[in-house]
């Protein structure tokens, strides 16, 4: 089978984001992909952090939702649907949340995305929180064969939460993100690889690539990586696809020959 991460530019209007998502998507069920990841706020960069609170949706309901869930049903396939904000209860905050959708539409999982960003250089300056209530839970699925584990952007940097996914072992990680252009060209690969080799698994990565109408420039560079950490497929900048091949022959055979799952101790 064939697994792909689309890569978006994406901008503040939701209709110009969900026409250009549903056109990649289609593209990557037309190479023969069965399972596909948006990136992170592939609906919306918004102009200023407060913007996510409008575009908020309902649990269960609301045009995004509905627009992942009949895109999955049009093309028969598993959807990760990047993300998009959910109404938390707390009216200043909301839920970065990926949603997951089958091949006939219907909501498969979903994830909160647990850490939340935060970095100032002097130059850059960020914090989630100020917007965001964290999730509390790792989450994996299981799309037919494959058991998916999912995770979001600054997620990558708690090898813990890798580990929480690990039992049982998947198959496929999955990470949608919005990389920075700073940290991204610092640490994006070098993390997206060592989280497919000490887990021995394919690592599927949706990033944003590009400079966005805010003003802030992400670092791209979506990814699909094999369990031993071999770059398949990239897209560096720009709209793309990354796609390649799922074997779960390879899986079986780094695992037999390095069966460094069964060597852990803590």
């Amino acid at each position: 089978m064939k697994i792909a991460a689309v890569q978006m530019v994406s901008n503040p209007e939701w209709e110009v984001n969900r026409d250009r998502a549903a056109a990649l998507v289609a593209s990557a069920a037309g190479a023969g992909a069965t399972l596909v990841l948006l990136p992170e706020y592939f609906c919306s960069m918004g102009l200023r952090d407060s913007d996510k609170l409008a575009l908020a949706e309902p649990e269960g309901a609301g045009p995004i939702q509905d627009f992942l869930a009949a895109l999955a049903r049009e093309h028969r396939l598993w959807l990760v649907g990047g993300t998009l904000p959910l109404r938390s209860g707390t009216p200043d905050r909301v839920l970065n949340r990926c949603c997951v959708y089958a091949p006939d539409g219907g909501a498969a999982a979903h994830y909160d995305k647990v850490h939340l960003f935060a970095f100032d250089n002097g130059r850059e300056s960020y914090d989630e929180g100020r917007t965001l209530r964290a999730g509390d839970a790792a989450v994996a699925f299981e799309a037919g064969a494959l058991r998916v584990g999912l995770s979001i952007c600054y997620d990558l940097r708690f090898p813990e939460l890798y580990r929480a996914l690990m039992q049982p072992p998947c198959d496929v990680i999955c990470v949608p993100a919005a990389f920075t252009y700073t940290t991204g060209q610092a640490h994006w690969e070098l993390l997206l690889r060592a989280r497919a080799v000490e887990n021995q698994c394919y690592v599927l990565a949706s990033a944003q690539g590009g400079q966005h109408p805010n003003g802030r420039r992400t670092w791209g560079h979506s990814m699909v990586i094999d369990p031993w950490g071999e770059v398949l497929a990239r897209c560096e900048e720009g709209e793309g696809l990354a796609l390649a091949e799922f074997d779960p022959a390879r899986i079986a055979q780094v695992r037999l020959q390095l069966p460094a799952l069964a060597h852990r101790r803590l």
